[in-house]
């Protein structure tokens, strides 16, 4: 059995230490290019927690991509030798030449068949092109801004919810949505956007358009940003809703989501009764007086009846006030009068004198 060919481990050894010496300055040159960016986005972020953790992630990685610098030395001049005392080098191997052989010569045919009749496939397996979103013109025509967007605007995925937090981060985010449905958002981040410029978010369901916005840009450069669509509960009806943005006539992002289940029956509304209208009532017209012109009647004045004197009475009568308000008057205090009696002394006896003869 012929001895198979291997090649030499130093050569081998040399091939991985360089590698990895060309892997670790990759790594380092993308860490300091990568935070670097980090570290410059993080300065227009107008969130103080986001800018904040995005500068530490920059700064973390070019505090990494420092320590990866001794590493890289140390394969440079170290590893190579110290692998060598656990592998040593063994001679290289003579090649062998082998035999070949030689071609011969092969006919080459003169005649070649070709199909007189190609079949055409009925279907197509070509998929189908999906149309670009486009903005309808008659809200293109409702455009307000005149400023030139910037091409560089760039807009991240959409994530749909139903509530957002303080900081405009979805509470619980998802793309299948149950009634009852109220308020929906779709959040996204941005970068390179102009102040003033146009933009607009169309929703879609079952690619009939549901509702736009459509207003100059009153935010920043970069940051956080949402559309929101809060209609009445009857409306969300079940369906694949589609949400579109653009910058401009530009399209720059698409999200889909689905709301299944029935939407709520809207309240009953009172019906409204119809209030008979007044008729015109005739105004009573004043009829003149006949043209003749009238006598005038001068009236006599009746003469009042003189008062008839009456002889005034003794005792004149009174003229009737009006009735005083009646007050209590208090009873008489009753007064004891002492009675002394008197001593009726008794009759003295007078003798009668009777004269003798």
């Amino acid at each position: 059995m012929p001895e198979v060919f291997r090649f030499p481990i130093a050569l081998d050894i040399h091939t991985a230490v360089q590698t990895t010496l060309i892997i670790v300055g990759l790594l380092i040159l993308i860490f300091i290019w990568r935070g670097i960016v980090s570290i410059r986005s993080a300065r227009r972020l107008p969130f103080f927690r986001m800018r904040r953790d995005r500068m530490v992630r920059g700064w973390r990685l070019i505090i990494a991509a420092f320590f990866l610098i001794p590493l890289a030395f140390l394969l440079n001049s170290r590893v190579e030798p110290l692998i060598y005392q656990f592998f040593p080098p063994t001679s290289t191997a003579t090649l062998t030449p082998t035999i070949t052989l030689t071609p011969t010569i092969s006919l080459t045919p003169t005649i070649t068949l070709s199909p007189t009749i190609t079949l055409t496939p009925l279907v197509s397996s070509t998929p189908t092109i999906t149309p670009t979103p486009f903005i309808p013109p008659d809200i293109g025509a409702l455009f307000e801004s005149t400023i030139t967007p910037s091409p560089d605007a760039v807009f991240s995925s959409l994530l749909f919810t139903d509530g957002l937090d303080a900081l405009y981060r979805p509470l619980e985010e998802g793309t299948v949505f149950q009634h009852p449905i109220d308020h929906m958002y779709a959040v996204f981040s941005y970068d390179g956007m102009t102040r003033g410029a146009q933009w607009t978010a169309l929703w879609y369901r079952n690619g009939e358009l549901v509702h736009y916005e459509s207003l100059p840009w009153d935010g920043e450069t970069g940051g956080l940003g949402y559309t929101d669509w809060q209609p009445a509960a009857s409306e969300w009806q079940p369906g694949i809703y589609e949400v579109h943005i653009f910058v401009g006539l530009s399209w720059k992002v698409s999200g889909i989501f689905t709301v299944e289940g029935e939407a709520p029956t809207p309240l009953p509304s009172e019906t409204p009764t119809r209030t008979r209208v007044p008729t015109n009532t005739a105004t009573l017209t004043r009829t003149p007086p006949p043209s003749h012109t009238p006598t005038p009647v001068v009236p006599t004045r009746t003469p009042r009846p003189s008062p008839t004197v009456t002889p005034i009475p003794p005792t004149r009568t009174p003229y009737i006030s009006p009735t005083p308000t009646s007050t209590r008057t208090p009873w008489p205090t009753l007064t004891r009068t002492p009675v002394t009696p008197s001593i009726t002394p008794q009759p003295t006896r007078t003798r009668t004198v009777t004269p003798s003869p």
